[in-house]
């Protein structure tokens, strides 16, 4: 976890407030969208609760999703850049989301004159780039039952690390399916073939069975 090396303050909401940085907090509803495809680039945001994703949609109407944001996540840095422009992606809720807006001038002040800040955000954005390259090459080189299952484990990852097992918020099979890249049909086989290994629980929410099903991951799970 990246923290403030002053005062040890992770890096995400509480760091902002540690730095001074003007923002406010806005809350997002299952489904809507922070921003959508094409929006002007204008502000940055920071998750503090639920969980998003970042979606584009093709000149023909394919949407992809292309990440998944947890909490202490950034989103929309593009209106960071030199010439700010228009929004490449989407983002949307997954479940009841709180995320802080900063404005884009107010980002940039605040960044020149604290190099605590500017560090820590280079340093997310590298540990990011990682992570997507990461899902990239889940995508492209593993089945659609080890997409789930990694998809899973990076939504249990920021509860409470002491718990083995761990309720996600709430998801439907639907929105699982349009993340990982396949049907709802096979989503559903393959949480009931996870629940039948031991890997996870649900019935109202979904709890991971962390290790069991990190275990399972790294033994290789082979698609039937």
């Amino acid at each position: 976890m990246l923290t403030n090396g002053k005062n040890n303050v992770p890096f995400g909401p509480a760091f902002l407030l540690s730095v001074g940085l003007g923002q406010r907090a806005i809350e997002v509803e299952p489904e809507q969208s922070f921003f959508t495809q094409g929006d002007p680039a204008d502000s940055v945001f920071c998750l503090k609760d639920g969980r998003a994703k970042a979606t584009v949609v093709s000149a023909s109407g394919k949407q992809a999703t292309i990440g998944l944001l947890l909490p202490g996540d950034f989103f929309g840095e593009e209106a960071l850049a030199a010439e700010p422009g228009l929004r490449t992606a989407a983002v949307t809720a997954v479940n009841t989301c709180i995320a802080l807006k900063i404005g884009r001038d107010e980002m940039t002040r605040v960044m020149h004159r604290e190099p605590a800040l500017a560090d820590q955000f280079l340093s997310f954005l590298l540990a990011r780039n990682l992570r997507t390259q990461a899902d990239l090459v889940d995508q492209i080189l593993n089945n659609s039952e080890k997409r789930l299952a990694r998809t899973l484990l990076m939504m249990a990852e920021s509860e409470t690390q002491d718990e083995p097992r761990t309720f996600l918020p709430p998801i439907t099979q639907e929105t699982l399916a349009e993340m990982v890249g396949t049907t709802r049909s096979r989503v559903s086989f393959f949480m009931n073939r996870f629940r039948n290994l031991g890997l996870i629980d649900y019935k109202d929410r979904i709890r991971v069975h962390r290790p069991r099903l990190k275990a399972a991951l790294v033994g290789q799970l082979a698609e039937v």
